[in-house]
């Protein structure tokens, strides 16, 4: 909501590449090219231009049945995703990351941290576990298969004695996966580490593209109240396979006035009129404050691309 997805729109021209290197479809980003408008969630943006080759890295999360419906999306928009790769080591979102993420936030209660709910965490956590399926397991159903019903044995096992649900069929969930998702995932699958160098040894030029923001970053951010990877510049050497010496320009986004969405702290937190997970004590903020605050909100149309949940408006603070 920076406003990143301008400037990728600004430097696309001189691009060959557009890389995502973090993340899922929990940070969505909307661009606007020849007056329509795109709200995109896994795809990189470069997928809108025809001369640029859009990359999804090992360092995302992918549910691909959100991504499969995002390039149906744009099919029937003119766009022709058939550009687009998907690293094979990039991990898979499945239905129990999510059941898991959403359990999670409810027990939590008023502690909770305003996840999407959607199993990235979960998903992140598999992969440090190193339990997690990834995109090239789709590539072998004898081999996703087995890897599956491992890993159902402990999330079910989790779902019932945790959270008191019952488990998930994984057969029902392999056959989703292979049956519906794999036929449509496996042309874009590639090795994408290999894919960046080789454009970078061409000469040509890279736009590495990162979701969320720096203070949502696990190291960096205002930890526990952050994501579970890293949109820092950093998190392009791990999330896209590339050294550091290959990252020549940086390139940072900040909004004119300050927004958050979720809970966590916010120095210069303007009071917002209704209820706002982590938001403001209203009973200390006088009406013309409140006032300001909806005036962002509704001026700024301050609502999550994805969520649709309303950020928490505040003055610029240089925090950073």
């Amino acid at each position: 909501d920076e406003g990143k997805g301008k400037f990728t729109d600004l430097v696309a021209k001189e691009m060959h590449l557009v890389v995502r290197y973090q993340g899922g479809h929990n940070a969505g980003h909307t661009l606007v090219v020849d007056g329509e408008s795109f709200a995109l969630q896994l795809c990189p943006s470069g997928i809108l231009y025809d001369h640029i080759t859009p990359v999804i890295g090992n360092g995302v999360v992918v549910d691909p049945r959100v991504l499969i419906a995002e390039m149906d999306m744009l099919l029937a928009r003119g766009v022709d995703p058939s550009r687009l790769r998907v690293s094979g080591n990039a991990h898979l979102i499945l239905p129990y990351h999510q059941e898991i993420d959403r359990l999670t936030e409810r027990r939590l209660g008023s502690r909770k941290l305003g996840t999407t709910k959607r199993g990235i965490g979960p998903a992140y956590a598999d992969k440090a576990s190193r339990v997690g399926l990834r995109v090239q397991d789709l590539l072998d159903p004898k081999i996703f298969r087995a890897k599956l019903e491992v890993l159902a044995k402990e999330k079910n096992a989790v779902l019932a004695k945790v959270f008191n649900q019952l488990p998930l069929d994984p057969d029902e969930i392999a056959d989703e996966y292979l049956d519906e998702c794999r036929p449509r995932l496996e042309p874009h699958i590639a090795d994408t580490v290999n894919l960046v160098h080789e454009a970078l040894e061409r000469g040509e030029h890279v736009l590495f593209e990162g979701a969320q923001a720096t203070f949502l970053d696990l190291d960096h951010g205002t930890y526990p109240f952050v994501t579970s990877s890293n949109p820092v510049a950093g998190g392009v050497c791990t999330g896209a396979g590339v050294g550091p010496r290959y990252i020549d320009r940086v390139i940072g986004v900040a909004k004119a006035y300050v927004t958050r969405v979720g809970t966590g702290p916010f120095p210069t937190e303007l009071a917002i009129s209704g209820e706002a997970v982590g938001g403001k004590d209203r009973e200390l903020a006088d009406e013309a404050e409140i006032a300001l605050g909806d005036h962002f909100v509704d001026v700024g149309r301050e609502y999550g691309t994805n969520s649709g949940r309303r950020r928490r408006p505040g003055w610029f603070d240089a925090v950073m």
